[in-house]
């Protein structure tokens, strides 16, 4: 996120039942790994994809202006493993949107310039070639890499009463879902920083998803009472929507923002008897499908 963009809400922005840990790298057909915050290894028919990656030390950046519990410093945890580990074995990575929590310094210093790196938009595009890599690609309905079909997909990062306000749409910004697919592999989509709302509920409904990865950390900014990502009632709503899938909930007990812990979450799952349906998975953990 821009720095310099005032106090009026500074920043922005968003798994545990215990698996197996294993690398993401290792031969299975089609894993999670999840690293930290929003941050995700993604090994999908041969290819590794990096989601979002925040790889700064715990307490390297302030918190983010205009949020709840500013005060607190971000990352508010470290990395399960080195982010030359992170990056390990990695083909690809997209970044669904510039907010420092989902694009930080310490990424832009340790990917390599000569990364494939997927991006919502010609904006986001001309920021990393600015930041030196030279292989930036611009995520489209359907893109395709290396066997590995990717569509983007919509996503709105606050409600339509945050986006009335221009001040805070600028800060709260575009930002983007994607859907992985490929013969004989589940569908897989990551939703990103969006709330629920109708392009999420056509992903759903065009897409069918077997598992959907939700950002449901229920980030808040100063002056409203709802979130600008999803919280704990939202992967209800993707269940009821979605029965079949597997949710894997993530974007939580890192960054200073967040409302909703692993903790509240799992209990809330529990409570409305979809813990079946949900994984949360730690930092570092990887699943498999």
């Amino acid at each position: 996120m821009n720095k310099t963009i005032s106090v009026a809400l500074g920043m922005l922005l968003t798994l545990g039942a215990p698996l197996q840990a294993l690398s993401a790298e290792s031969g299975t057909a089609f894993s999670i790994q999840q690293i930290r915050n929003a941050t995700i290894k993604v090994n999908y028919g041969g290819q590794v994809f990096l989601v979002d990656p925040m790889l700064a030390r715990k307490g390297a950046y302030p918190g983010f202006e205009g949020t709840y519990r500013s005060h607190l410093r971000n990352p508010l945890v470290e990395l399960p493993e080195s982010a030359e580990s992170v990056l390990g074995g990695v083909n690809a990575v997209i970044v669904s949107h510039t907010h420092l929590d989902h694009w930080d310094d310490a990424a832009q210093e340790a990917v390599p310039k000569n990364m494939p790196m997927f991006v919502q938009d010609a904006t986001d595009a001309a920021l990393l070639r600015k930041q030196g890599f030279r292989d930036v690609r611009i995520l489209s309905a359907n893109t395709t890499f290396n066997g590995v079909q990717i569509s983007k997909a919509g996503a709105r990062h606050g409600s339509a009463e945050m986006y009335a306000i221009p001040e805070v749409a600028k800060v709260l910004g575009a930002t983007m879902g994607f859907v992985f697919q490929k013969p004989g592999l589940k569908t897989l989509y990551v939703a990103g920083d969006t709330v629920w709302e109708s392009v999420v509920r056509a992903t759903l409904n065009n897409f069918k998803p077997d598992v959907v990865v939700l950002n449901t950390g229920d980030a808040r900014i100063n002056g409203f009472n709802t979130g600008i990502i999803m919280g704990k009632e939202d992967t209800l709503r993707v269940h009821q929507l979605a029965p079949s899938a597997t949710i894997v909930a993530v974007h939580m007990d890192a960054v200073n923002h967040m409302t909703v812990s692993r903790n509240d979450l799992q209990d809330y799952v529990i409570e409305n008897g979809i813990e079946k349906n949900v994984l949360i998975p730690q930092d570092g953990e990887v699943i498999n499908f």
